[in-house]
């Protein structure tokens, strides 16, 4: 609902200023030149923290060499574009290779010596048995005697034991040689790219001598990226992993891409006596975030085109209350105005083949509160005293009175307001001295795109 929302915003840029709804376009011409009406409406307040950083790249991986040895070749430089798969350093093979032919050789002796053990137990079972058979058996009228010669047959169980114990053993000989032979095996002199990206640092050279573990090269993905930003002690605790956030990039006026709360430090900033957290996002990727957006863009055109209906999310957005049917069809000959729907853009206008780049400055917004669909006024339709609050409500007659109101929550323009008003009422609202009085559409997020 939040992209909803934004392409909204954004298919209703050039109407904004065109038709502000929702309040009146004159000022009240008997009273202050300074105010003016405004409709009390239901919208959205979000209260949120915002703070300028940079981008930097969030997905790193050091490549280390899997075995010991003597480095042989390092096939890249530092900033080399590399794709999964590519070898990037490899050691002197010869010997890990000898080291595998050992371990093959321990392997089949081994397997001779587990044969050899088996064959050992075979006998040594078939001579129990014939000393058991040997016995000399005495027959005295009725009664079967045997004389057996315990000696002999008590060798052989001794015999049997041992053997089975030689068995046992040579098994887990050609265990312990399959295991290790494996890991061998497993371990390689190359280091290879595990993704595409880009190498960001080179650690080794030809000829050098290094241990296992050793870092061979540093691989960043070049479309991942986080930036941080610091949030006080009094938000901090309405901050969450997962949560959703804003980054928009100074370099590219328009360009606000989303975010996820990735990380929040666990320990304090602590400057002049106050104290922040700092809170890790992660970008969505650029590429991956255009595609996004021209995909809902010719999503709405086709729909448009084959049926002549509103697309779907923007019809969903007109039956919860997020724009109104007139508001919708004067999007549409706004549309129409720009050369028709094929001339539509909803994505920035951005240099040709722009690419994140790790140290471009952001600004890193997040929302700490926030309410939806309550009855909301400026913040200067109310002026406090001892404590409360109060508006200047428009009556049928077009004369004023005071009302007090109970506030909740406050955005730096909009107030909630919980008692004391309904909606359609009129208040008076003191205009800003800032060149931009843009007026804010009934449902519409604040704070930030959406």
């Amino acid at each position: 609902m939040r992209l909803v929302k934004r392409l909204i915003v954004v298919l209703l840029i050039g109407i904004l200023f065109v038709v502000p709804l929702g309040c009146s376009s004159e000022s009240d011409s008997e009273g202050d030149s300074n105010t003016m009406t405004m409709t009390v409406e239901r919208g959205d307040i979000l209260i949120e923290v915002t703070s300028v950083g940079n981008l930097e790249l969030s997905h790193k991986e050091d490549l280390d060499f899997e075995i010991a040895g003597t480095v042989e070749e390092v096939m890249v430089e530092v900033g080399d574009y590399v794709e999964e798969g590519q070898q990037l350093a490899t050691l002197d093979t010869s010997d890990w290779e000898d080291r595998i032919s050992d371990l093959e050789d321990q392997l089949t002796s081994s397997e001779r010596n587990l044969l050899s053990t088996r064959i050992s137990l075979e006998n040594a079972e078939y001579a129990l048995d014939k000393a058991e058979e040997d016995t000399e058996t005495t027959v005295t009228g009725d009664i079967v005697s045997k004389e057996t010669d315990s000696w002999d047959i008590d060798i052989k169980e001794m015999q049997l034991e041992l053997a089975q114990a030689r068995l046992e053993d040579a098994l887990k000989a050609v265990e312990d040689a399959q295991e290790a032979l494996d890991e061998a095996l497993a371990e390689s002199p190359v280091v290879e790219a595990p993704f595409d990206g880009f190498i960001t640092e080179v650690n080794v050279e030809g000829g050098d001598e290094v241990l296992k573990g050793t870092i061979a090269v540093v691989l960043a993905d070049p479309t991942m990226f986080e930036a941080q930003l610091a949030v006080s002690e009094m938000d901090i605790f309405q901050v969450e992993v997962g949560g959703e956030a804003w980054v928009e990039v100074d370099a590219v006026e328009g360009l606000a891409l989303p975010a996820t709360i990735v990380s929040i430090s666990p320990t304090a900033t602590i400057s002049q006596s106050v104290v922040n957290y700092i809170v890790t996002v992660e970008v969505e990727p650029l590429d991956s975030y255009l595609q996004r957006i021209e995909s809902q863009r010719e999503e709405m055109m086709a729909q448009r085109e084959s049926t002549g209906e509103l697309p779907e999310y923007i019809q969903q957005a007109i039956d919860e209350g997020s724009m109104t049917q007139e508001e919708a069809e004067q999007m549409q000959t706004q549309r129409q105005q720009n050369q028709g729907m094929g001339q539509m853009s909803l994505l920035p206008d951005m240099p040709e083949n722009f690419q994140l780049k790790e140290g471009l400055t952001v600004q890193v917004t997040i929302t700490v509160a926030g309410v939806e669909d309550v009855l909301i006024v400026p913040n200067t339709a109310i002026s406090s005293r001892g404590g409360q609050s109060y508006v200047q409500v428009v009556l049928a007659d077009g004369t004023t009175e005071e009302r007090l109101v109970t506030t909740g929550i406050s955005s730096t323009q909009y107030t909630e307001v919980i008692d004391g008003l309904s909606e359609g009422e009129e208040v008076t609202v003191t205009l800003m001295t800032s060149s931009n009085n843009n007026v804010r559409m009934p449902g519409m997020m604040m704070g930030g795109p959406r």
